[in-house]
């Protein structure tokens, strides 16, 4: 067995006997989380437009799951889950509760994760790895409870705050607590061009100098090389392809000119751009360049044997805003709904998993799934105990050994924004109610998604036997949160 470093001295040797014992070395573990990533945006999931191919190789090499969900249908709630293995009925964070504001000087990130939460990256931490997070992290910045220092990581870079992250090209990223600056202007990318601004110019003010993408990737290649000698997990939540829609000129040009499009001049929120069908096209291809490069570092370094990477996004495709357009790119095709919705659409997501020698390659899993099973199947991965969580471990299905996830009967979501929603994953059924703000009694939809994987067929009046079962799930896994906004299920408290 190759030499282990050990990063805790309290319980080294008692963890050398046990590794010897099981004669295994704990692999490294990378996990790349997309934002804003439809259903049917890459090539192995479907999308036909925009070129993939690290992500399609991933898959080929790997397998690729069809069911899996996220566990919120917005960027705050789905990291929060994600990171903590707590479904929407018990995460404290539920939705995304802003503070401060766009400009530097009142950057103030979302309400953080409180004190005594506990993280795949402190579970990682128990077992002996070196832990960071490089990306949009959204969850408490610096001096809150919920900054990533306090949440496990050893190391983090990239933004701390979501509404900085609407532009790619910022003034400054975050190091460990630090402010470090780039070769960026301040922008402010929602103010759209004026009727009268008709010049090139007038467009070029929403680039900059450096790309923050660029800069995320280079320092998790560079966390890579120094850790390559001790066992590592780097959780890397790119920015890419969320608008703003800005990528740098020479990415954007290999789809100029492919499509029809018109300048976007910031009518619905976020940076002007000329060319918005080919900029998000460059914007997915680069967040695929990204994925190449990872892998490309772990063969440099030699680390190709030992490392297990995930690919995932927060969410499904965002709805039309920021120049995006949903249906010319069929981003979410076939599911219905987008980003806010918990039908398939904003809550379906790709997932992919690369472990060479373990997971089988080409290999395609329908096990019904989700983000929330992370923090078992990272535990069942590392050696370390079954943690508390809502989730279940996935290790099984990833090496062949299993068709189900098992342990669990149903996927439960809720949702309070955009009317308040709640929806539930049975088997082929799929249950959900919206506008629940307006009326805590609203009626069920029931969809059959062996059959109707569009939800379009609404059949519940079928079946009231099974959507008194659904109310019983409901009550059983809702939890009482602690902000007004947020407690919809249950108005009266």
């Amino acid at each position: 067995m190759k030499k282990i470093f050990l990063l805790m001295a309290g319980f080294a040797s008692v963890f050398f006997v046990q590794a010897q014992r099981a004669g295994t070395e704990r692999p490294n573990i990378i996990y790349i989380y997309a934002d804003d990533l439809g259903y049917a945006e890459t090539g192995v999931y479907g999308q036909t437009k925009i070129n993939t191919p690290h992500i399609n190789a991933m898959a080929a090499q790997g397998i690729r799951f069809t069911q899996h969900y996220t566990g919120s249908p917005v960027c705050a709630p789905a990291r929060s889950i994600l990171l903590t293995g707590k479904h929407a009925g018990h995460s404290y964070i539920r939705g995304n509760y802003e503070l401060g504001g766009f400009t530097d000087d009142k950057e103030g990130g979302q309400m953080p994760l409180p004190d005594g939460s506990y993280t795949i990256a402190h579970l990682l931490k128990q077992q002996g790895y070196q832990t960071a997070a490089i990306g949009k992290w959204g969850l408490g910045v610096y001096g809150s409870s919920g900054s990533p220092d306090k949440m496990g990581f050893d190391y983090f870079y990239g933004y701390l705050d979501q509404k900085q992250a609407h532009n790619h090209y910022p003034t400054h990223l975050w190091e460990n607590g630090k402010w470090d600056s780039l070769k960026n202007n301040p922008l402010y990318v929602h103010r759209a061009i004026a009727p009268g601004e008709t010049s090139r110019d007038s467009f070029a003010r929403f680039t900059g100098k450096e790309y923050a993408p660029e800069r995320l990737l280079n320092k998790a290649r560079r966390f890579i090389a120094q850790k390559r000698k001790q066992p590592f997990f780097l959780y890397l939540p790119i920015t890419l392809p969320h608008v703003s829609l800005q990528a740098p000129e020479q990415h954007i040009a290999q789809y100029a000119g492919k499509w029809d499009e018109l300048p976007y001049r910031g009518e619905r929120g976020y940076a002007s751009t000329l060319y918005p069908r080919s900029t998000y096209a460059a914007m997915v291809s680069y967040l695929d360049s990204i994925v190449g490069a990872v892998f490309k570092s772990l063969y440099e370094n030699g680390l190709d044997k030992n490392t297990i990477v995930f690919f995932s996004s927060d969410n499904g495709a965002t709805f039309e805003t920021g120049g995006f357009d949903p249906d010319f790119f069929e981003s979410n095709k076939p599911l219905r709904g987008t980003k806010q919705d918990v039908y398939e659409g904003g809550i379906r997501i790709p997932f992919i998993a690369w472990w060479p020698g373990k997971i089988k390659a080409g290999t395609e899993s329908s096990a019904i799934s989700g983000q929330v099973d992370m923090m078992a199947t990272l535990a069942a991965i590392s050696g370390a105990p079954k943690p508390k969580s809502d989730g279940v471990s996935l290790l099984g299905v990833l090496k062949g050994e299993a068709n189900v996830a098992g342990e669990r009967d149903y996927l439960y979501f809720e949702f309070p924004e955009k009317g308040g929603q709640v929806a539930i994953r049975k088997g082929n059924w799929k249950a959900v109610k919206k506008e629940m703000k307006k009326n805590p009694e609203a009626e069920w939809e029931l969809y059959d998604l062996l059959i109707d994987i569009s939800e379009q067929n609404n059949i519940a009046a079928n079946h009231l036997e099974l959507l008194k079962e659904f109310d019983r799930i409901v009550l059983k896994e809702h939890q009482h949160s602690h902000i007004r906004e947020w407690e919809f299920i249950d108005p009266r408290f």
